[in-house]
């Protein structure tokens, strides 16, 4: 045995704890509950900061790339946004952890999500639409019933995934399968699970092109989803110093080739798919800003934006990820210095330090039934340790060849819970 494990493991004994064996050390990782919560706070305030930024840009750039000159500067006061679909519709998901617990069925998640009172558009809307009318999930987010199944939607609220799960793959994976499912299906999905891993990484790495293949490793491999950002990190080796040159890839492939756009929603006769809310095309741009972004925080919104369409989820997202890996104490002092303690994001029961909270006492659940554990030191500050997980990924499945509906519709107890109307 190691001289120094040997006089660790006397330390801990005379503490009162048992020495963890050199096997459950390699199956073990360890987040202290204190950088727990100032890497998940740091993970929202990216989410704001992002899509504060990108909001006035939004699909204003179809099929071209913002000018350098419309990105917006920022200003302290842009990281309040309380009223962004981008953050508010996850957080009727939390609500929903929060009230009925980590194993919420799909069926309570879709009552909730049906009574939800916050505007929507594309999938949640089309979604929320079908909830409303009875028809009961996962069908509310298939191709049969939603024509926006393979939109961004889950994509840009699946945050809270990874935010509650550090270092556990497999429940970001799992919850996609609970709310993702409300609104989305195949790609749509996937792109929802791929950030949501990536967030969960974001808690013990900050490598970011080894963050996105974590993302990429929860999402089957064959999907468009899993090509398309492979395709982004190739190109990425190929042009490590001009995100302009990867940019014209991806938009050749992916915007402009009819294959990679199946089942777009966009069909304008006059300028067809010039208008793409497609989730691969968008988690591409997530990853532009990631891997040329260079770890700072402005560089990475401003690039995310840059790549235009959905450019206000998307450096949400890509700032989310990043700012996980910093932590909210080293945040630059603009990004956080007037926040906003006090204001409850749209229709939400939560204000920021709430919403903290919450997640954080959603993490330590999770954390004991992912099979870790929560120590407690002698002066009582608490670590969590993560089990190591191979994430297991969703089943294949393509919104234009999709697999048969479900066929459910809510029962007459369960419609009676349903307060909004179609």
């Amino acid at each position: 045995m190691n001289r120094y494990f040997r006089i660790g493991a006397t330390a801990l004994m005379v503490l009162g704890f048992s020495a963890p064996s050199f096997a459950e050390e390699a199956n073990v990782r360890r987040l202290s509950r204190a950088e727990y919560r100032d890497k998940m706070k740091a993970g929202w305030i990216g989410q704001m900061a992002g899509v504060g930024v990108g909001a006035p840009t939004e699909f204003r750039y179809q099929g071209t790339t913002v000018p350098a000159d419309k990105v917006p500067a920022w200003t302290p006061e842009t990281v309040n946004q309380f009223d962004q679909d981008d953050v508010y519709v996850e957080m009727t998901f939390l609500r929903t952890l929060e009230q009925h617990g980590l194993d919420a069925s799909i069926r309570q998640a879709g009552i909730d999500f049906a009574n939800s009172k916050y505007p929507l558009w594309h999938a949640n809307k089309a979604g929320r639409d079908q909830l409303r009318a009875g028809v009961a999930p996962p069908d509310s987010g298939h191709p049969a019933f939603n024509d926006h199944a393979d939109d961004i939607d889950y994509q840009i609220e699946a945050d809270y995934s990874g935010l509650i799960a550090p270092g556990l793959p497999n429940t970001a994976i799992r919850l996609g399968e609970v709310f993702g499912r409300l609104m989305n299906y195949g790609d749509g999905l996937y792109g929802g699970q791929f950030v949501g891993a990536m967030y969960a990484e974001a808690f013990f790495e900050k490598d970011l092109e080894k963050i996105v293949k974590a993302g990429l490793a929860a999402i089957p491999e064959k999907s468009q989803y899993h090509e398309c950002i492979s395709d982004v990190l190739a190109w990425r080796r190929e042009h490590p110093d001009d995100w302009l040159a990867a940019w014209a890839k991806i938009d050749d492939k992916y915007q402009k080739n009819r294959d990679y756009r199946r089942f777009s929603c966009s069909k304008d006769d006059n300028e067809p798919y010039k208008f793409n809310i497609d989730a691969k095309l968008n988690g591409a741009y997530i990853v532009m800003g990631l891997l040329y972004g260079d770890g700072d925080p402005e560089k990475t919104i401003v690039i995310s934006t840059r790549c235009g369409q959905d450019s206000d989820c998307n450096p949400s997202s890509a700032a989310g990820v990043l700012f996980a890996t910093i932590g909210y104490d080293r945040l630059p002092e603009k990004y956080k210095s007037a926040l906003d303690l006090q204001t409850k994001f749209n229709s939400t029961a939560y204000s920021f330090p709430k919403l903290v909270d919450v997640c954080d006492g959603l993490a330590a659940q999770v954390v004991r039934q992912a099979g870790g554990r929560i120590e407690k030191s002698a002066d009582g500050a608490e670590t969590f340790v993560v089990p190591v997980q191979a994430p297991r990924p969703s089943a294949l499945e393509n919104c234009w060849a999709p697999g048969p509906k479900a066929d459910g519709r809510f029962t007459a107890e369960e419609r009676k819970q349903i307060e909004a109307k179609p």
